[in-house]
């Protein structure tokens, strides 16, 4: 029975059917009343049947599936379900999820949370807000209006209003200060030359200007040269001074020596004052040279024509 039953088929059929769940009192015991007492024949067949029909109710019952026998020679076997009547999970159905809750700083090689990260809108890059926040400032330090992404040959910019949030105040202060001068050409614009002002200031007019004042800081300076007023020397000859005599004290020297008409030794460069006498000087250096003019002195010298 066991080897013809492997050779055969089962296709089993669910079926299912209702039947009334009747009272389990025998049907020949009379009923009885409240205080569990027979009521009287006369009444028994009437409150037996109104009984009955409260208690039947209705319930599913499974019957045994039935099984139909099919052998391998003269009958088929019954098609396989199909897509068209049962439904197939494809291996391609992929499931959406949500991005991750971590991701990946290429800067610092760390694993950071997504709400500490910060996407760059011009490109695909992200990296955590701590790594933009010093890659921002430390442009901005040097003075680089245009900060680039720093990914790797990325050719996007920052900017300062996607930045706002985790950049300090005084650096998006000066952020902004960047952005306004770049505005401004170049040749229109120039600084107070005083260090504890810096003022930007702009030429609006078409010529040269020399001596101005700074209308924040109201102290004099040269726009040509850059550095505070250079009173009774030009910007030619300042220029040709060593930057160690470019300072205040020495230019007011300067001016005084202008005025008396002190004399510089063409040697080692110390003022030389003459009270009288000819034009003939010895440094202390004992550099001989001519006052009048200021060129080395020669038998042939003689009378200067600058006298």
């Amino acid at each position: 029975m066991g080897a013809s039953a492997s050779g055969l088929d089962l296709v089993c059929d669910d079926d299912f059917a209702f039947s009334p769940l009747l009272s389990e009192k025998n049907d020949q015991t009379l009923p009885r009343d409240e205080d569990d007492q027979a009521l009287p024949k006369s009444n028994a067949k009437y409150v037996e049947q109104r009984n009955k029909k409260r208690r039947k109710k209705l319930r599913p019952i499974r019957i045994r599936p039935k099984c139909r026998r099919f052998s391998g020679k003269n009958k088929r076997r019954p098609p396989l379900a199909t897509a068209s009547n049962r439904p197939l999970v494809s291996s391609s159905t992929s499931i959406e999820t949500g991005e991750s809750s971590q991701s990946f700083c290429e800067i610092c090689a760390e694993t950071k949370v997504s709400d500490d990260m910060f996407k760059i809108e011009k490109c695909s890059h992200s990296f955590c807000t701590d790594c933009i926040r010093k890659h921002v400032v430390c442009k901005i330090q040097d003075n680089i209006v245009t900060v680039p992404c720093p990914g790797l040959d990325c050719k996007s910019v920052l900017e300062l209003d996607s930045c706002r949030s985790m950049i300090p105040n005084e650096v998006l202060a000066r952020w902004d200060e960047l952005l306004c001068e770049s505005l401004i050409l170049v040749a229109q614009k120039f600084y107070c030359p005083f260090k504890d002002c810096s003022a930007l200031l702009v030429n609006d007019t078409d010529g040269m200007i020399r001596e101005s004042e700074c209308p924040i800081c109201r102290r004099l300076f040269c726009a040509q040269c850059s550095v505070p007023w250079h009173s009774g020397i030009g910007c030619e000859e300042f220029q040709r001074l060593n930057e160690d005599e470019r300072g205040r004290e020495d230019l007011m020297v300067r001016e005084l020596a202008r005025d008396r008409n002190w004399m510089r030794c063409p040697c080692c460069k110390f003022y030389v004052e003459k009270n009288e006498g000819c034009l003939h000087m010895t440094c202390r250096c004992k550099f001989q040279f001519c006052y009048a003019c200021g060129s080395k002195w020669s038998d042939t010298h003689g009378g200067c024509q600058r006298q």
